[in-house]
């Protein structure tokens, strides 16, 4: 996208697409019955002030810096305060309040090479919020254990599998099969659904109550008791008792929490997996989104986040997808973040190698045509061939998004030849949340012609430069365990490919440098990751160094993701994240719901995705909520805000840097200008002028939570909001407001 373009998407002069929809309805990632009331809150009609706000910058034209440069102008580098304003905008979600004066303090460049061994950095801030989410450490089969699916619990419904041994397991499932039957009950013969007289509103608002009557009983026995004998007190009571009480809202939100303040992880998850409906596996996807924005706010480790994010996106999996409800957590856990500032060579492999992927790309699902699965033995004349065949998704895929990239100089016979080689890749007992499995019943055997290669099923290449011919056909032999190394040696042709490298570059500049990244640093790129065989650090190494990346030109030319935002506004302003699943619904709502990106490509992080006037007012708004504490269960304070940006070095330099803007007279008498600048009631307009406390704390503002002076566009809008306000408008107030005005402001949308 070129600049121009891009200046107009971030103005919100040209609108460029309503927000991207997902291609299927899906249960909401945070939507756990306790927190059902929470997103109709947050749902609920604005008030008028927040209506005006959030219409602030809405199809105007505030002009952000650096967004109009030439393409070809010369590259004039940036200060040493700006790089590392670049490095932390970036490398991290934003920088937090004193944190560019801490790392000018330690060195731009250590700083990195700290951000490059993560393990070395103490993260247990973080990994103490963490712990409220057992489902992070849990392996695939034991998310399967606790968090049944529909289908396991029609089995065990219908008595072809038995009950758990494990008591606490067997009193979930007791639920989930008590849930089942009374649904099953309301079915007719041909399945459809029974009619049900529909209750009043009378009755169920008694339903209700009997309900919430319950629910405080059973709290009350269950506090009297000690902790520790809570969970089996309740798994001991009666089916619907147990219903009753875990149900959303039966519980008062102050019971609720302090029950759930003394279960163990594992009580939690018990806890949870009870009240959920049916199937109770999108408590997994909850925890998996909530972690995700605490990672992204609160982790010391910024680097490591970042590129995890970004490599998920680039091997993207859709988590509602079958079993890949049971294996994105691994997935993440033990491929992604591991492999994250490594090699590609090594994360490519084990991504291909992970159950998530081979359920997501159906590659578990593919047959070689002369296999033994499809009845073709060699051995045997009288064997006959079946219908089975190739599953060419991932075959597809793995060289159209993942490494040569769409103009990377394959044919469809390649993807065919490809799709083939890896036969035989899949999962083992993939409904019960098992392991990669190489099955050679189901490899395609003999040696395949691809990509200008020919493979035998040793894994032994030979270059051929041919690019037409048969690729593979019936063969005398079988395959054997060692044919896995056929999809090796081709994942690592792939890997080492020029192709690849030129992809990658692009895609690493694209994200960290310019939205139309510069073509000679792609191709210095490029050099690099052929030189260090893909090396990850390197490649980010050289991005750093590079004088397109400590341009002025290319300073702050990065529209954020909602995610991005959301993360960076939290950064920004110091607040604690104390309800996780407000910010995941909130990106959600935005269109960039975590981890159900449908199609292989995840999400675009470009600017034309993300940003036009009816973005602007929907990140508006979302400030607005925060500032003004009404994002449920979160609390902000706007003053500490303030107060900590007066205190930051930092801010003194922007505000008497290039670009400040200066502040005017106060346009009422001294001894009544507050700090917001309230009018004196006695005079004859009822609204508030701009006064020198309100041009302080703007400026204040701006420095410490967007690291630079806005344009003076933006500047007028929000003093013309701040006019709009009545005089009667108390102090804090007004300072949430500016505080919404500047989270919201088009260049705070910007890295």
């Amino acid at each position: 996208m070129k600049m121009r373009a891009m200046t107009a998407v971030l103005l919100g002069v040209v609108a460029v697409g309503a927000r991207s929809q997902m291609m299927e309805q899906q249960p909401s990632s945070t939507a756990t019955p306790q927190q059902s009331e929470t997103m109709q809150q947050e749902t609920a009609p604005q008030d008028p002030a927040q209506q005006k706000a959030a219409q602030t910058f809405a199809a105007k034209k505030p002009i952000t810096p650096a967004m109009n440069a030439a393409k070809n102008a010369a590259l004039i580098p940036l200060t040493p305060r700006e790089r590392v304003v670049q490095l932390l905008d970036r490398f991290a979600y934003g920088p937090r309040p004193g944190d560019v004066d801490h790392v000018m303090q330690l060195g731009a460049d250590r700083w990195v090479e700290q951000q490059m061994n993560p393990n070395a950095i103490n993260d247990n801030a973080l990994n103490k919020r963490l712990g409220d989410y057992p489902t992070l450490g849990m392996s695939p089969l034991q998310a399967v254990s606790i968090y049944p699916d529909r289908p396991q619990v029609y089995a065990v419904a219908d008595g072809k599998v038995p009950y758990p041994n494990d008591p606490v397991l067997n009193a979930v499932y007791e639920v989930q099969v008590y849930k089942w039957d009374q649904e099953r009950d309301r079915k007719k013969a041909d399945g459809t659904s029974a009619p049900r007289p529909e209750l009043t509103d009378a009755e169920k608002a008694a339903q209700k109550e009997k309900d919430k009557a319950t629910a405080a009983q059973i709290a009350g026995e269950l506090f009297a008791l000690p902790k520790e004998k809570r969970m089996a007190a309740l798994i001991a009571m009666p089916v619907d008792d147990r219903i009753a009480f875990t149900g959303n809202g039966n519980l008062s939100q102050q019971q609720r929490n302090q029950l759930l303040a003394d279960y163990t992880p594992r009580e939690k998850e018990i806890f949870n997996a009870m009240s959920a409906q049916v199937n109770s596996t999108y408590n997994i996807g909850n925890e998996l989104a909530q972690a995700r924005i605490l990672t992204d706010v609160l982790s010391e480790r910024q680097l490591q986040q970042v590129m995890t994010n970004f490599w998920f996106n680039h091997f993207n999996i859709y988590l509602p997808k079958d079993s890949d409800q049971w294996y994105t957590t691994s997935y993440i856990r033990d491929v992604i973040r591991p492999h994250a500032l490594g090699s590609f060579r090594d994360l490519l492999m084990a991504t291909a190698q992970s159950p998530a992927m081979m359920v997501y790309l159906d590659n578990w699902l593919s047959i070689g045509p002369d296999s033994l699965a499809n009845g073709v033995n060699p051995q045997n004349p009288n064997s006959k061939k079946g219908n089975k065949g190739l599953n060419e998704n991932y075959g597809r895929e793995v060289m159209e998004l993942h490494t040569v990239g769409v103009n990377g100089g394959y044919s469809q016979a390649d993807v065919t030849a490809l799709s083939a080689i890896l036969t035989g890749w899949g999962v083992d007992r993939v409904n019960q949340g098992g392991g990669f499995m190489f099955d050679p019943k189901r490899h395609e055997p003999g040696p395949k012609t691809w990509f200008g290669y020919v493979i035998d099923d040793s894994g032994h290449a030979t270059k051929t430069g041919a690019t037409s011919g048969p690729t593979f056909g019936p063969s005398a032999t079988v395959a054997t365990d060692a044919s896995v190394q056929q999809g090796i040696t081709a994942l690592n042709i792939l890997a080492d490919s020029p192709q690849t490298a030129h992809f990658i570059s692009l895609l690493m500049a694209q994200y960290f440098v310019a939205d139309d990244p510069p073509p000679a640093l792609v191709d210095r790129l490029t050099k690099t990751f052929i030189a260090s065989k893909g090396d990850i650090k390197t490649m980010l190494r050289a991005i750093i160094s590079s004088p397109e990346f400590n341009s002025r030109q290319y300073f702050r030319n990065k529209v954020k993701t909602p995610e991005e935002f959301v993360a960076s506004a939290f950064r920004a302003s110091a607040t604690d994240p104390q309800n996780p699943g407000a910010l995941v619904n909130t990106v959600r709502d935005m269109g960039m719901e975590m981890y159900r990106a449908l199609p292989p490509t995840g999400y675009y992080l470009t600017a034309d995705h993300w940003m036009n006037s009816a973005a602007l007012v929907d990140r508006l708004n979302f400030a607005y909520a925060l500032t003004n504490n009404k994002l449920p269960g979160q609390k902000f304070d706007a003053p500490k805000v303030l107060a900590m940006g007066l205190l930051t070095p930092s801010t003194i330099e922007v505000l008497n840097g290039p670009g400040a803007r200066p502040v005017s007279a106060p346009a009422a008498p001294a001894n009544n200008a507050k700090l917001m600048g309230v009018a004196d009631k006695s005079t004859a307009t009822n609204t508030t002028p701009v006064t020198a406390g309100a041009e302080v704390a703007m400026r204040v503002l701006e420095a410490s939570m967007i690291g630079a002076p806005v344009s003076a566009r933006t500047n007028q809008l929000i003093d013309k909001q701040l006019e709009q306000q009545p005089a009667s408008a108390n102090p804090t107030d007004m300072l949430n407001l500016l505080t919404a005005l500047v989270l919201g402001s088009p260049e705070f949308q910007v890295r």
